[in-house]
């Protein structure tokens, strides 16, 4: 919302003026202010949300957060699996395909479409994000890309994959690698950034993921 500590008075074409302004100190016009106050609102309607999925992902009854994320607008297969304690920004961005297994604590962004294929395997601790700020600009805006995530991939531990990037089918991604771009069908990476280091043998996949911990 607007509050009064963001009003403040102003010199213009030989008059005063009371006007509204943004963190940054500039001036904002009438139509401006209108859409910060209905920006203001829907992000606390969007943090009452994310609070409630957030509180969901607690509860050790899968049945019970898959409603709650398919209610949230996650576009979950009914054949994937996530596991307690995952994060959502935006949920309704969030596509998950069949068979796939999202482990413990992961971060899924879905501030612009994230996209995980069938019989994806990822690990504790992931942080998958699509939006990031602009370094370079004035005001250090936030800025997006798509991520995608390909079929029959390995995510492992703590591994952070960074907005705008493909990870091709059966990609091996090492535990704690930082991936910044994209990464080719079948290769193998690891490092910080994430850089080549092997390349899967079998490139005919058509396993299914095991069986998901009870209660988790």
């Amino acid at each position: 919302m607007l509050y009064l500590e963001h009003f403040k008075l102003y010199y213009k074409e030989g008059s005063i003026h009371l006007g509204a302004y943004d963190k940054n100190g500039k001036i904002l016009s009438g139509s401006e202010s209108i859409k910060k106050i209905f920006n203001r609102f829907y992000s606390f309607l969007l943090d009452t949300e994310l609070f409630i999925v957030r509180l969901a992902g607690a509860v050790p009854f899968y049945w019970f957060r898959f409603l709650i994320y398919k209610g949230a607008g996650v576009k979950l297969d009914h054949k994937a699996y996530i596991h307690m304690g995952a994060q959502f920004f935006y949920p309704a961005g969030v596509e998950i395909g069949e068979g796939s297994v999202i482990g413990q604590n992961c971060f899924l962004d879905g501030r612009n479409p994230l996209k995980i294929g069938k019989y994806v395997d990822i690990s504790s601790d992931v942080m998958i994000y699509n939006s990031e700020h602009d370094i370079h600009s004035e005001d250090f805006h936030a800025i997006s890309a798509p991520v995608k995530i390909g079929d029959y991939v390995f995510i492992g531990p703590r591994a952070i994959i960074l907005p705008g990037v493909t990870v091709g089918d059966g990609v091996i991604i090492a535990a704690g690698a930082v991936v910044t771009k994209d990464v080719p069908n079948y290769f193998v990476v690891g490092g910080v950034p994430a850089v080549k280091i092997g390349e899967r043998g079998i490139k005919d996949l058509h396993y299914k993921l095991g069986r998901v911990r009870l209660w988790q």
